[in-house]
């Protein structure tokens, strides 16, 4: 038992012996110039990590500025549209006082309407939005919705009889189709 317990010992000693030898540095000899180049190399990777972190971080910087500016810019992105709106607002609001206040002069109310109308169609074709052409041409179900089918003898089918809507492009793109009546054969 002795023996056992003697054994044990040692084999916690050789651990302890390896571990003293693996911490004691090796010396190893160089040529001076293999010893100066290994210095330059180390030189050259210190200067390369540097390099690395600088330009993470002004890539990080640029992400972070590109991040804020696109915020910006869908923040205010209607910034325009809605500064010439507020003016369409105004002139309404002073056409419905003038209409308060002369009750009778309908006319005049009409034409203030009809000429916010022309600013407001005006701002929008500036926007890059137009109407979508319905009355007399074919069914298109890109453009149009059938909300209604009437029978018309002097028609051919599916044309557009009626606009019960206005639809609108913007820039070549459908934000809303124009809902009408179509044609359809009598007996059909």
């Amino acid at each position: 038992m002795e023996e056992k317990m003697q054994n044990q010992k040692e084999n916690k000693k050789q651990p302890e012996q390896e571990t003293k030898k693996e911490k004691e540095e090796k010396i190893i000899s160089l040529k001076e110039s293999e010893y100066l180049k290994l210095k330059e190399e180390a030189q050259k990777s210190q200067e390369y990590w540097d390099r690395i972190l600088r330009l993470q971080a002004d890539f990080d910087n640029t992400r972070k500025r590109l991040e804020r500016e696109k915020t910006d810019f869908i923040k205010f992105a209607n910034e325009g549209v809605i500064s010439e709106l507020l003016n369409i607002l105004d002139d309404l609001e002073r056409t419905v006082n003038l209409a308060q206040t002369k009750h009778q002069d309908l006319p005049a109310f009409l034409k203030g309407v009809e000429m916010i109308l022309a600013h407001l169609y005006e701002m929008l074709k500036d926007y890059g939005v137009r109407p979508i052409e319905t009355e007399g041409k074919l069914f298109d179900p890109n453009y149009h919705e059938a909300l209604m089918q009437v029978e018309h003898k002097d028609l051919p089918e599916h044309t557009i009889v009626e606009e019960l809507q206005k639809g609108y492009i913007l820039n070549d793109k459908v934000i809303r189709t124009a809902k009408v009546k179509v044609s359809k054969k009598i007996g059909g």
